[in-house]
């Protein structure tokens, strides 16, 4: 266990060792015991958490406060749209300023090509940490939590076989943060990683490469599979999902279009009968259902997204108590 972490920034697990992700998972186990079991645990007493949020949220802004609100702290929601943010201050004056004044900030900002610089320009001038809440690039605090409970189902996950693929959403063209944090964690872990997508719906390729090199070094593997069907074949985790062509376009509008040659990547019955038959089906939410994937499929009993859910919970306060 690592002890050295006050201070640390949370902007991608990919900028922590091993070990230090070890740590926070076995932090995380022992608050949600507390947690089940109503023993208090406020080690983030009289500390302050500023959340600021560029794009709208459901369980990243109620995780995070009710995550301090158990370690004792106080969480602060700050919306962009309502402060000077949207008037001119800078991202250097915003992590000047709201690190003199808190413990931690967290953000969420998922414009594409400015959010992770964003984030990443507010931590060079914060005395405090930094803490993403999704970014373009990066969404680590799911992943973690995706991660938290593939170890509740199924034990130790080397040697899984975990299918990262895009899926088709009508909703609007989500960030690519997701998938790119999948690959990029689960390969540390040892897995066998397939990421599955169209050919327009390409990853931003630095990452892809990290991700093949994760794997070499944990001995798991990684590969690239174009066809919906072969993703879903003897997979142990399925995490199925929208995200958008940017590599392709920036237009949202023609974004929308390609993706609706797509509509039949829909997860439903059939396919999760190509998986193993204790395959789990996993998903961050919001899910686009009867379009994205069935309700038979999200309802059912392979399902674990609302223990997924939960488990957002209980990494972030792992990370807000070792960082702040």
């Amino acid at each position: 266990m690592q002890t050295h972490l006050r201070g640390r920034d949370m902007i991608t697990t990919q900028e922590w060792t091993k070990d230090e992700l070890d740590t926070i998972f076995d932090v995380a186990f022992d608050l949600k015991r507390k947690r089940a079991l109503g023993i208090s645990h406020a080690t983030l007493r009289d500390k302050v958490l500023s959340m600021l949020f560029f794009f709208t949220s459901t369980r990243t802004r109620n995780s995070f406060e009710a995550g301090m609100a158990q370690l004792g702290g106080h969480a602060q929601f700050v919306d962009s749209t309502t402060t000077q943010i949207s008037h001119g201050d800078t991202a250097k004056e915003i992590g000047e300023i709201l690190g003199r004044y808190n413990d931690g900030i967290a953000i969420r900002q998922c414009d594409w090509g400015v959010g992770n610089q964003y984030i990443r320009d507010v931590a060079a001038a914060s005395r405090v940490p930094v803490l993403n809440m999704q970014c373009d690039h990066f969404h680590p605090f799911q992943i973690l939590a995706d991660m938290m409970t593939i170890m509740e189902k199924k034990g130790d996950p080397r040697g899984l076989t975990i299918n990262v693929s895009y899926a088709y959403a009508k909703s609007y063209q989500k960030p690519m943060s997701v998938p790119i944090s999948l690959i990029l964690l689960m390969t540390r872990f040892g897995m066998n990683v397939r990421l599955t997508h169209p050919p327009e719906f390409n990853l931003l390729p630095q990452y892809v490469e990290q991700a093949k090199e994760n794997a070499r070094k944990s001995r798991g593997s990684f590969e690239l599979v174009d066809d919906f069907d072969a993703g879903f074949k003897g997979a142990d985790i399925v995490y199925p999902k929208a995200w958008g062509c940017m590599l392709t376009t920036e237009s949202h509008e023609e974004s929308a279009k390609i993706s609706e040659q797509y509509t039949d990547w829909i997860t439903d019955e059939r396919r999760m009968a190509l998986a193993k038959e204790d395959a789990i089906y996993m998903h961050c939410l919001p899910a686009d259902r009867n379009i994205e994937v069935t309700d038979g499929v999200i309802d059912g009993p392979n399902s674990v997204v609302y223990d997924e859910a939960e488990n957002r919970l209980h990494v972030q306060k792992a990370v807000m108590a070792l960082t702040m």
